[in-house]
Parts: structure tokens; C-alpha cells; sequence
């Protein structure tokens, strides 16, 4: 962090790049989240970035996942709002608001399971916002379980790898393992089947 933040004193934001595959995006998008929260916004080029949670997105029946993101967001959401009643402290703001103008790059492949839940995640919720109940999925949107679970045990509550808005592309080339699917090098092939979407938090 102090690394990003003197090239940022020396430099300017504007001439800054953020970048890094697998754990060295997950470094990255810390840095990023980090450097907003100071007003102070660094474009962003994410690959392969670790989703910490059940890759749900790997499922094949729609059905069934789309029941299981469900039965999460309920129970994030009843967690988060039984959490905010009992909370004394009642802090202004949270943390995942601050960074709605925060919109990486993020490039993930739906056949790694290390970071192909951003894709359901940010599909999941624009299906929620398209019928309605935006709300209560921008709520769970804003926790993880784990997070919920840890904070009243004093731990650092703020779940790393969530983000209010991305531009997201995945690689939808099929891979036929998953070294494949997680390495640096799908993103330099020249027959690429790619999909981009802006994802913007309301």
C-alpha cells in the first residue's frame, strides 16, 4: 500500500494502473478499494480474481442455482439486518457504499473455479434489480457470510473481494482443464470468445 500510494504522490492517479492475475489481483483490488476510500479511484485490470465463497456458478441446472443464490441472499440478508439491530455502535455509512465509483476491469473464466463466481454474482444480482427486489439483493450484495459470522467475534467484517460495480468480461473459449481456465496466458490467445458487461451499483 505504501508502494501504490508514493507512485500515486509521484506521479498523479491518472498516470496509475492497478494490475494482477490470481493472487496478485486480489492484492490489486485491495489496493484499489484501499486507494478509494481516500477519494482517490485507480483504473483497475483484474484477471483471474479469487471469489472467496462456493463456486455456485459451475453448476449446470439453472434451477438449482438460481435456488441456492436465492436461499443465500435470504439468509445474508436476515444475518446482516439482525447484525445492524444488535450493532450499538450503528457506524454512518457502510464501507461497500463508498465504493460505487470504484469500476475495475475484471477478467474471469467461467470454467475456474477460483474466480468464475464474479460472474454469477453480478448476473444474480441484475436479475433481482430486473424483477424488482433490487433491494434486498443489494443488501446481501454488500456482506458475505463468512464476514457476518466473523464480526461479532470482533474480526474484520469487510469482505476483500466484494465490489459494488466492474466491467466485467469473461472468456467463454473453451478450456479443457483448469490450468487453462486460471492462467495469465488464455488472455493473449487471438481466438478469444469474449463477453463484456458494465456493472454499475444503484
Amino acid at each position: 500500500m505504501q508502494a501504490v500510494r508514493n507512485m500515486v504522490a509521484s506521479v498523479g492517479s491518472s498516470n496509475d494502473w492497478l494490475a494482477g492475475h490470481s493472487l496478485g489481483s486480489a492484492m490489486a483490488l485491495l489496493a484499489g478499494k484501499t486507494m478509494a476510500k481516500t477519494g482517490i479511484f485507480l483504473e483497475s485490470f483484474l484477471f483471474n480474481s479469487p471469489f472467496l465463497s462456493a463456486p455456485i456458478e459451475i453448476i449446470k441446472d439453472k434451477k438449482v442455482k438460481h435456488g441456492i443464490r436465492i436461499a443465500g441472499s435470504v439468509i445474508t440478508v436476515g444475518l446482516a439486518l439482525a447484525m445492524k439491530k444488535n450493532n450499538h455502535n450503528n457506524r454512518s455509512g457502510h464501507p461497500f457504499l463508498a465504493l460505487s465509483a470504484l469500476v475495475p476491469c475484471l477478467f474471469v473464466n467461467p470454467a475456474d473455479y477460483i474466480c468464475s463466481e464474479y460472474v454469477g454474482y453480478f448476473k444474480h444480482r441484475k436479475k433481482m434489480e430486473e424483477i424488482g427486489v433490487g433491494g434486498i439483493e443489494g443488501l446481501a450484495t454488500q456482506h458475505s457470510l463468512g464476514g457476518l459470522f466473523m464480526s461479532p467475534m470482533g474480526k474484520e467484517s469487510e469482505p476483500i473481494h466484494l465490489i459494488p460495480s466492474a466491467n466485467l468480461t469473461a472468456n467463454l473459449t473453451p478450456s479443457t482443464d483448469f490450468k487453462l481456465a486460471h492462467g495469465i496466458h488464455q488472455w493473449w490467445r487471438p481466438d478469444l470468445h469474449l463477453e463484456s458487461m458494465l456493472y454499475k451499483y444503484k
